[in-house]
C-alpha cells in the first residue's frame, strides 16, 4: 500500500506558491539574469506559439545541437520560473529546457503541457526561419519534474520520443497508478531528498516496482522535500541533474561514471545511491548474459502438463516427465496451479503442498529414466485446471 498519499503534492504547492509571491514582489533581476556555471550562459524566453511555457536556452546558441528537457514544476505550479535557477543551470550546459507555465504565471499545469513542449520543440527544429531550425537534437529528449511535476513526468514517460525520465522528490500517490511503472521502457533516475523528504516512501515504493531489466538510478540526498533548486545554479540537485543529462542525452561517459558501478562518482558521498541494470554504454537494458548449454551428460528433463478431464468444481490432470540427453536418477517438477485450484489426490509422485506453487518428486519406482525416456504422474484437483504450468529439474 502507498504511504502518505496526496500529502506531499499539496505541501509542494504551498512551497511553490510562497516562492512565487516572493519573486513577484521582489522584481526579476536574479531570475532574469543570464547565468549558469556551464560554458553557454543561459537565459529564459517565451514564444507566442508556446504561450504557457517558459523556455530556458543558451543566450547564444552553440554549434552543437541542443538535447531537450521538458519539466513539470513543484506543486504543478504554472509559474515557469519556479525552479528557474535549476533550469537555467541545465541550459547553460547546452540544453533546451522547457518548463510548464509562463514566467510568473498562476494556476496549475497538467501533463499534456509536457507533450505540447515536445511537439513545439520538434516543430521548431523543422521550421525554416526558426532560431532553432536544425539546432535541436530531437532524438534526445528527457521528461522530468519536481514533486507534483514528477507525477506529470510519469504520466507522459511512455511517449516514444522520450529518451529518459527524471523523478525529483516525487513518487506515485496511489497503487492504482502503478501501470505507469509497468509501461516504462526507457532509463529512469530518481533524485530524492532522503528520509526527511515527504515523497521518500512513495519513491521507494516505485523503485521496488520497476520492470525487471529497466536501467534505473536512485540518489538520496538528505535535504528534505524542497531540494536545492533555489540555490545558486540549482545547488547540488542542479549539479547532479546536469551530469545525468550529459550522460543520457549527450553520451558523456565521464559524466555517466558518476552513476554507474560500486565506485561511482556519487557513491561514498553525501548521496545514498542505488542502481539497477546500469551500464555506461547505452540507454537500453543490458542484454542477458549468454546461456551456456549444459555439458554433455548433465541430467535435464522436461515436463508437459495437460488437463484430462474438467467438470464444474473439479478436474483431472496429467504431467509427462521426459529425460533429456542424459539418464536420470531422479526428477522434481515445480507445478504452479491457477488461483483457486488445489490438489485433492495425486499418484505416481510425492507432492509437497496442495495449492499455488507445489513440487512433485518421483516415486522410488519411476525416478530412474534412460535418455529420452518418459514417465508420468497425475492428480485430481478442485477448481479449474486450465492455465497451470510445469517445469522439471533432473538429477
Amino acid at each position: 500500500m502507498r504511504s502518505r498519499p496526496k500529502i506531499y503534492a499539496g505541501l509542494a504547492a504551498v512551497i511553490v506558491s510562497a516562492a512565487s509571491v516572493i519573486m513577484t514582489l521582489g522584481a526579476t533581476p536574479a531570475d532574469a539574469a543570464v547565468g549558469g556555471s556551464g560554458p553557454y550562459p543561459a537565459d529564459y524566453e517565451t514564444s507566442a506559439s508556446l504561450a504557457n511555457q517558459t523556455i530556458f536556452r543558451p543566450q547564444t546558441l552553440p554549434s552543437e545541437r541542443l538535447p531537450i528537457l521538458v519539466w513539470g514544476n513543484g506543486g504543478c505550479s504554472a509559474n515557469g520560473l519556479s525552479q528557474g535557477n535549476f533550469l537555467r543551470e541545465i541550459a547553460s550546459y547546452g540544453f533546451l529546457a522547457i518548463a510548464n507555465g509562463a514566467p510568473y504565471g498562476s494556476g496549475s499545469t497538467n501533463s499534456q503541457m509536457l507533450t505540447q513542449s515536445i511537439d513545439w520543440a520538434v516543430a521548431e527544429n523543422s521550421r525554416q526561419g526558426s532560431k532553432y531550425y536544425n539546432r535541436l537534437d530531437t532524438t534526445k529528449i528527457a521528461v522530468a519534474g519536481f514533486s507534483c511535476g514528477g507525477l506529470e513526468a510519469y504520466a507522459v514517460s511512455n511517449d516514444p520520443r522520450i529518451t529518459t525520465t527524471g523523478i525529483f522528490s516525487s513518487g506515485l500517490l496511489n497503487d492504482a497508478d502503478d501501470y505507469q511503472l509497468r509501461r516504462l521502457t526507457k532509463p529512469i533516475a530518481y533524485f530524492i531528498g532522503g528520509p526527511s523528504d515527504i515523497a521518500y516512501p512513495n519513491a521507494t515504493d516505485d523503485w521496488g516496482k520497476l520492470p525487471a531489466g529497466l536501467p534505473a538510478f536512485m540518489g538520496n540526498l538528505n535535504v528534505g522535500h524542497g531540494g536545492t533548486y533555489d540555490q545558486p545554479n540549482g545547488g547540488e540537485f542542479g549539479r547532479v541533474a546536469v551530469l545525468y543529462l550529459k550522460w543520457r542525452l549527450k553520451g558523456d561517459i565521464t559524466a555517466g561514471r558518476n552513476f554507474v558501478g560500486a565506485d561511482c562518482g556519487l557513491c561514498h558521498t553525501a548521496w545514498t545511491v542505488q542502481q539497477k541494470n546500469l551500464t555506461l554504454g547505452g540507454d537500453t537494458p543490458p542484454s542477458a548474459p549468454p546461456t551456456t548449454p549444459p555439458p554433455s551428460g548433465t541430467p535435464t528433463c522436461t515436463a508437459v502438463y495437460s488437463v484430462q478431464d474438467q467438470w464444474n468444481g473439479g478436474f483431472v490432470a496429467n504431467v509427462n516427465v521426459t529425460a533429456g540427453a542424459a539418464a536420470l536418477t531422479g526428477w522434481r517438477v515445480t507445478l504452479t496451479l491457477p488461483s483457486g485450484a488445489s490438489v485433492s489426490s495425486l499418484w505416481n509422485g510425492v507432492a509437497s503442498g496442495t495449492s499455488g506453487t507445489i513440487t512433485v518428486a518421483n516415486q522410488s519406482y519411476n525416478g530412474q529414466l534412460a535418455a529420452g525416456q518418459t514417465t508420468s504422474f497425475g492428480f485430481q484437483g478442485t477448481g479449474s485446471g486450465s492455465g497451470a504450468t510445469a517445469t522439471c529439474t533432473g538429477s
